[in-house]
Formats: structure tokens, sequence, C-alpha cells
């Protein structure tokens, strides 16, 4: 998503906290063990969490305080966490960015995070329909990540003063 902080400094890119390893790449995350995010989820730290490909995810709660600000905010959800999300923040668009098949697939094995079954799943994942009742973006990620990052600008700010 730096390219997209580079292409809009007024976005704030939500950082995750994941119950990942480390420093892989992807994205700038928070790295936690299980045990810590269970307990930040006691204590109210995520605005919104969920669970997915064997992961824990959550949307620190301080977004609400960007929000407040009349800050935009890009965060990286799950399919399942979409409604949550919805019901959590006001204005809650989605963009939905999508690739085929082929180029999620040869993406995902060049990330190295996931075994060739891990990767059929998540294919199988992308291609299950969004929530119903969401505004909804769609933008093709087939290209390169500038186009990309372009197209949605062009989508989410389609006029700038």
């Amino acid at each position: 998503m730096g390219s997209l902080h580079n292409a809009a400094p007024t976005m704030h890119l939500v950082r995750r906290v994941i119950t990942r390893a480390p420093d892989l790449e992807g994205e700038d995350y928070e790295a936690v063990p299980v045990e810590d995010f269970r307990q930040m989820a006691d204590a109210g730290a995520f605005a919104v969490h969920w669970g997915a490909h064997g992961l824990h995810y959550g949307i620190p709660v301080s977004v609400h305080e960007k929000l407040a600000t009349g800050t935009d905010c890009l965060a990286n959800f799950s399919r399942k966490a979409l409604s949550r999300g919805a019901a959590e923040f006001e204005r809650f668009v989605v963009l939905n960015v999508t690739a085929q098949p082929q180029t999620l697939a040869r993406r995902l094995a060049v990330r190295g995070r996931e075994t060739s079954d891990e990767i059929a799943r998540r294919l199988a994942e992308a291609d299950k329909p969004l929530p119903d009742g969401l505004e909804v973006i769609t933008v093709s990620n087939d290209g390169t990540l500038s186009e990309t990052v372009a197209l949605a600008l062009g989508q989410l700010q389609p006029v700038r003063a």
C-alpha cells in the first residue's frame, strides 16, 4: 500500500494487528502472538477483528480518531469482516481489488507464505461474492501496481478540488 500512500498522502493507511510472524513482506503490520491478540480484543483494542487463513486480524480502535478529524482511512479487510466494518464505520466503502485467478496464483506463489493447497483455498475464497448491502467499488489488479493505484484513486476520489 506504500504506492497508494505516495499517490494520496492525506489518506491514512491503517496498520493492522496480525498474529503473523513479524517482518513478512506485503504490508506494514503489527505482529503479535495469539494470546496477546486475544487479550487486546478482550480489552477493546479493536474496532473490528476476525480470523481468516489460520490467523487473527484486527483494525485498531484508534481509526475512529483519524476518521473524527475528517481523514480518509484505508484498511485491508477479509470478506467475512466487511459487514462488521460497515456496521462499525459510518462511511464504509469497499474497494474490491480483483485479479484473474492465474495472476493471483502467481503472486501468491511468489510471495511464498502459503503452500499449494493453501493457495488453492485462497483462490476459491477470492471467487466468493461480497456480502449484500455494501457500497462497493471494484478495481482490476491484473496490471502493474501503479496502474492499479491510479484506477483505485480515480474511483475513490473522482473529483479533486
